[in-house]
């Protein structure tokens, strides 16, 4: 049995249980993962409002009611496990309603060290279209007495559906059911958590243990409505603190929200918390570029490189533990090999070069050596590039533009021309690889770049699948190559099509007040595949991030309004800020942040010892403080 109950523009449906099975949007498309269409990760023991609860006493999970009252607006539930009675009431209207009371009916205290519910937002690529018209973005922000969580078609239209906390704190939330077998494609199930004390105490600022005197109860609720965008969502909310810039220079001042500022001498992220202790946010103070960016490349030179090789391959950048103090031997992994994404160290040295930072007869050596190594290893007389020196059969089209860049980068602008040109040849109008736009530009290929932009707006919202079905890394390439094509071919690009676009990209991420999460596109899965921690869950910020930032700064001004302009700006300055939280300050780095407090039981909120392919974000970020300065 379904109960189907009215909810403003939309529907609540409700098992014969009385947890939520689906929530069904204005425009049709389901907002929850639903147990026909997702079945091979969903079902009804994940559904929404069941949950779990850890305590002193023992830890339960709670499925079948032990008490059910209907009601014309909603549903009463009852939930018994040991000494613990937890009551649940949905309420259904304009607005969503949803109080939950957690009570210890026993004779003794109980400390409660993990309390989450079940929040199963459909957040799936399954392919472009149906993410597109199908899917929703969950946006979870739980700093307390602020939580909220901002569920957005993936198309960015309206309206998405906003939750805000009304009472009691969130202070945490973890995901479950990410395996090998659903890889990249699907977020998982969200958990929104009263705490994760038991678990990890010590994530996103602090985790409080509750103690439940014999008697005593806490409640907390949330509410739930349709708004026709995130401002809207915003304009009814009150947070107990707050500020509009999260990152800025060591010694530099962030303006709160009630009047106070905040300053640090020391650089590293700091948690600020509302007067009352209810509410906290995370900020950054950071070195300035040069510190980071030389001090990055002084390590990658001293312990990212393996000089016992008797060959070229010694001058190659891997990837580095950070605990153990070794490289890192890829075997058949390949996003641990010797080239693709490491690449980027040497992008990175060569910024620095070009700076004249750093020794520059050390850097001109070790970029000298890695183009002996790309020429006799990776780099063919056609313009192929192998995916690394062992596996040279292999050919993976990302690879292309950043070795194109790099020998840009020295000097070599027609063996540059000659890998683009074979990256067409081997069905590169049909792939959406990174830097495309901007380097045909600077090489003069338009043919190429109109060409290719213009199959693209074939496609419309059906493009093809990349090494994950859709993602935020396929729609910012996708117009950063529209923008170069508008820039040079007017005639043949409408700006219309850039326009209609826009909004898939900046779906990606929200304006939670924490630095590693405002702006930044969720992106779920590189602390497996490129991690030694392989853990699956949201990493943020993640480095290709940047990619919406490079978008964001290059978006032709005349397609705005100056509003939304100034949006741009802010995006753009907060995201290649938030990835300088992921380079520490002897020079290491981490590949990837895993953000919620636990994936699958695993404790998370944590940077994974591997150094491996982040500094990407250094290399955007050089780049658009060389397209700020002066001319």
């Amino acid at each position: 049995m379904v109960e189907s109950f009215e909810f403003g523009r939309g529907k609540v449906q409700l098992a014969d249980d009385g947890a939520v099975a689906q929530v069904l949007h204005p425009d049709g498309r389901r907002v929850l993962l639903d147990d026909g269409v997702d079945g091979a990760v969903h079902d009804s023991l994940h559904a929404w409002g069941k949950g779990f609860v850890a305590t002193d006493r023992g830890a339960h999970r709670f499925d079948a009611p032990a008490f059910t009252r209907w009601r014309s607006s909603g549903i009463d539930l009852m939930y018994q496990f040991g000494d613990l009675e937890l009551r649940a009431g949905r309420r259904f209207g304009e607005r969503w309603t949803e109080t939950y009371e957690l009570r210890n009916t026993g004779s003794d205290p109980v400390e409660v060290g993990s309390l989450a519910i079940s929040t199963p937002y459909r957040d799936v690529y399954t392919s472009s279209r149906e993410s597109l018209t199908g899917a929703v973005h969950a946006h979870v922000w739980t700093g307390g007495a602020d939580a909220w969580v901002w569920a957005v078609p993936m198309d960015g239209s309206g309206p998405g559906l906003g939750l805000q906390l009304t009472e009691g704190e969130l202070w945490a939330y973890s995901v479950e059911s990410r395996e090998p077998g659903t890889s990249s494609n699907i977020r998982g199930h969200i958990y929104l958590h009263v705490t994760d004390h038991a678990r990890v105490p010590g994530a996103m600022g602090g985790q409080p243990a509750i103690t439940l005197a014999p008697g005593a109860s806490y409640r907390w609720t949330w509410q739930l409505a349709w708004c026709d965008d995130l401002p809207a969502f915003h304009a009814d909310r009150a947070p107990l603190v707050g500020a509009d810039r999260l990152a800025v220079e060591v010694g530099e001042t962030i303006q709160l929200h009630d009047g106070r500022e905040i300053t640090s001498s020391e650089p590293g992220l700091q948690y600020v918390e509302a007067p009352d202790g209810r509410s906290r946010i995370a900020v950054l103070f950071h070195e300035p570029l040069r510190t980071i960016a030389e001090r990055r490349a002084r390590f990658v030179l001293d312990r990212q490189r393996r000089p016992e090789l008797p060959d070229s391959r010694k001058y190659a950048f891997v990837p580095y533990d950070n605990e153990s103090g070794l490289t890192v031997l890829s075997s058949a992994w390949r996003d641990w090999n010797d080239a693709r994404e490491r690449v980027g160290m040497a992008l990175l040295l060569q910024e620095v070069r070009d700076r004249g930072w750093g020794d520059r007869a050390e850097l001109d050596e070790a970029l000298t050596g890695y183009e002996q190594f790309v020429r006799e290893h990776l780099l063919d007389e056609h313009g192929t590039i192998q995916d690394d020196s062992v596996h040279q059969n292999a050919v993976r089209l990302y690879n292309f533009p950043w070795f194109a860049r790099f020998l840009i980068g020295q000097g070599d602008r027609a063996g540059a021309t000659r890998i683009l040109n074979r990256y067409y040849e081997l069905g590169g109008d049909h792939f959406l690889a990174f830097d495309l736009g901007p380097l045909l530009s600077e090489l003069g290929l338009h043919e190429h770049l109109v060409r290719h932009a213009t199959t693209f707006i074939g496609y419309g919202d059906e493009l093809p699948p990349h090494e994950v079905n859709y993602e935020q890394s396929m729609v910012a390439p996708l117009l950063e190559l529209l923008v170069s094509a508008y820039r040079v071919a007017p005639d043949q690009i409408d700006g219309a099509e850039l326009t209609r676009r826009l909004p898939w990209l900046t779906a990606f991420a929200a304006d939670q007040p924490d630095v590693r999460l405002r702006h930044v596109p969720v992106r779920h899965w590189d602390g497996y595949w490129f991690g030694r921690l392989r853990l699956w869950g949201d990493v943020f910020p993640h480095y290709w991030s940047a990619l919406s930032a490079v978008v964001y700064a290059a978006w032709p001004r005349e397609l705005v309004t100056p509003d939304e302009a100034a949006w741009l700006d802010r995006a753009e300055d907060a995201i290649l800020r938030a990835n300088l939280v992921s380079f520490a300050a002897d020079g290491s780095a981490t590949c990837a942040f895993v953000y919620p407090s636990c994936v699958n039981g695993q404790p998370a909120h944590i940077a994974d010892p591997l150094a491996n392919d982040q500094d990407w974000a250094l290399v955007y970020a050089l780049r658009a403080l060389t397209s700020e300065e002066p001319a």
